[in-house]
């Protein structure tokens, strides 16, 4: 018997992108910035970008998973780092595509938290097990999901290019 998944089209991630954001804009919460972890917090924070009017946009590099329900003992902060500094007093909305553990988001929160004004969660899929309750969810759910930037193989063999100085 084949698992069932949470399937998210990019019709659908419209969709999901624009009502998570209208939460989070009823909800009062003007982010200073948005800071998106990568990789696929990057389309939800880029989403959400748009739709709360947030031209200011940040990335942080969290490995953690290394295939389907495959992950390292703990996240780890890939370079490079954003500075302290520009965070700084900020509200920050973190973006991310799940809350699974919550391990991940937990890193970058934390990271923030000391520095910041304010820090809030909002992502795509929140899991009954995350150890992070984030203050914005699109939908709850069990289950694996498939997202359309990730469904799909990789185009090239090689492995992931790693920019050097």
């Amino acid at each position: 018997m084949t698992e069932q998944r949470e399937v998210l089209t990019w019709e659908l991630f419209g969709t999901a992108s624009r009502e998570l954001a209208t939460r989070i804009a009823a909800d009062g919460y003007q982010p200073d910035l948005i800071l998106s972890i990568a990789r696929g917090g990057l389309f939800a924070a880029g989403a959400l970008g748009y739709a709360l009017n947030v031209k200011n946009l940040h990335v942080m590099n969290v490995e953690f998973y290394t295939g389907v329900d495959e992950r390292l003992d703990l996240p780890v902060m890939l370079p490079p780092v954003p500075n302290v500094v520009d965070l700084t007093g900020a509200k920050v909305l973190v973006a991310d595509d799940v809350a699974d553990t919550g391990a991940t988001l937990k890193l970058v929160r934390d990271f923030c938290s000391d520095h910041v004004a304010e820090v809030r969660c909002a992502v795509v899929y929140e899991k009954p097990h995350s150890t992070v309750k984030c203050e914005y969810v699109w939908r709850y759910t069990d289950r694996w999901i498939n997202f359309p930037w990730s469904t799909l193989p990789p185009v090239v063999d090689a492995p992931a290019a790693v920019l050097e100085a």
